[in-house]
């Protein structure tokens, strides 16, 4: 079974899948300019919207790496984490503290899920 890729372009693509996982980029807010809160929302919301284009959602999620710029907001992307994983079905998932590509961003999602069976 070959990879399908989408929303690509020269240097990357925010879905890849292959043989029944969906595969998302890291994605970050869109509005840089609100909290910690207010951009994992958005990163969230994002990770929806690719999920559902892909044919799954996030009651399928596998596993997830979360990168945010300054553990003393940690707790506070969390509670947004905690509100919009699934009830008993959240993903294996590691959580750094890392320098993103640019500053402004607080927070970087990158999950991997399963389609559901057909």
């Amino acid at each position: 079974m070959g990879v399908t890729y989408h929303e690509s372009n020269a240097r990357m693509s925010q879905v890849a899948v292959h043989n029944g996982t969906v595969y998302l980029a890291g994605q970050v807010p869109a509005d840089a300019t609100v909290g910690m809160r207010g951009q994992t929302e958005q990163v969230l919301a994002r990770i929806d919207e690719l999920l559902a284009q892909a044919g799954t959602s996030k009651e399928h999620l596998i596993s997830a790496q979360v990168w945010v710029t300054d553990m003393a907001e940690f707790a506070e992307m969390n509670e947004v984490w905690e509100a919009w994983v699934v009830p008993g079905r959240p993903p294996v998932r590691a959580a750094l503290e890392a320098k993103l590509a640019k500053p402004e961003w607080k927070v970087e999602i990158m999950v991997i899920a399963a389609l559901p069976d057909a």
